[in-house]
């Protein structure tokens, strides 16, 4: 027991650039929920559920960190920072695996069966991720910041975006458009908005060529250039004038 306790004090000067000294290290939430977590998954085995359940509400109350009695953690798991993270009944976490904030290993089904993920060996999972579904992360994975994932993922992979992408395998990207910051980014390949800013750059090609229209009807009216009213002219009012974009 004391020698998990240790490793786990190991595994957060190892993990986080930040911590200086054991005292330090002795106020993590993350910790607090791990070692929570330890007594509510032993009460869990031992079939005494609602004492599980207890404990493991407790742990919520005092560090924002919802692990479920259920779930199977591996060694020198840390959640860094951890507010916000849920962990699912029947979630499995492999070994040496770092979890930022705000990350949900979440369930999509009802069913009482295998419905949350499992995560490999020294996985990274980014702050604000959701992992959902029996799927499969595989070993020394990186999920991005905020990526959705819902899908396998083989070894060595790093994901990315809403729904999450592969845009690096084995060390090589896979997307040579994609930005050196492979972590912590924005989706670069968002279909919708590059679209939207077609028909956008569409539209003002044509505003520009109606304002070029309207003027050379007001030149050839002898009218004066006012472009802050409607003009006193419509289709109506101006037969002769064809008008092509």
């Amino acid at each position: 027991m004391f020698g998990g306790i240790r490793e786990d004090i190991k595994t957060v000067f190892v993990k986080d650039p930040a911590a200086r000294s054991v005292l330090e290290v002795l106020t993590y939430p993350g910790l607090h929920a791990l070692w929570f977590h330890r007594v509510a998954h032993r009460l869990w085995r031992a079939r005494c559920a609602s004492l599980a359940r207890i404990v493991s509400q407790v742990s919520r109350f005092l560090t924002g960190i919802e692990i479920h009695p259920g779930a199977q953690i591996g060694r020198r798991f840390f959640i860094d920072h951890g507010m916000g993270v849920v962990i699912g009944e029947t979630a499995i976490v492999g070994d040496d695996v770092l979890m930022y904030h705000q990350v949900t290993l979440g369930g999509t089904s009802l069913t009482h069966t295998k419905r949350h993920p499992t995560i490999g060996n020294g996985v990274l999972i980014g702050m604000g991720a959701k992992i959902l579904g029996p799927i499969t992360i595989g070993d020394h994975c990186k999920i991005g910041a905020n990526a959705v994932v819902n899908k396998d993922i083989p070894d060595n992979c790093t994901v990315v975006g809403i729904p999450g992408r592969i845009i690096r395998r084995n060390g090589a990207p896979t997307d040579s458009a994609v930005m050196d910051n492979t972590i912590n980014r924005v989706d670069p390949r968002d279909d919708t908005i590059q679209e939207l800013m077609s028909r956008l750059e569409l539209l003002e090609r044509h505003s520009e060529k109606l304002e070029e229209l309207i003027e050379r009807i007001e030149t050839h009216e002898g009218l004066p250039h006012n472009h802050n009213h409607h003009h006193p002219y419509d289709q109506d009012t101006l037969p002769g004038y064809e008008v092509s974009i």
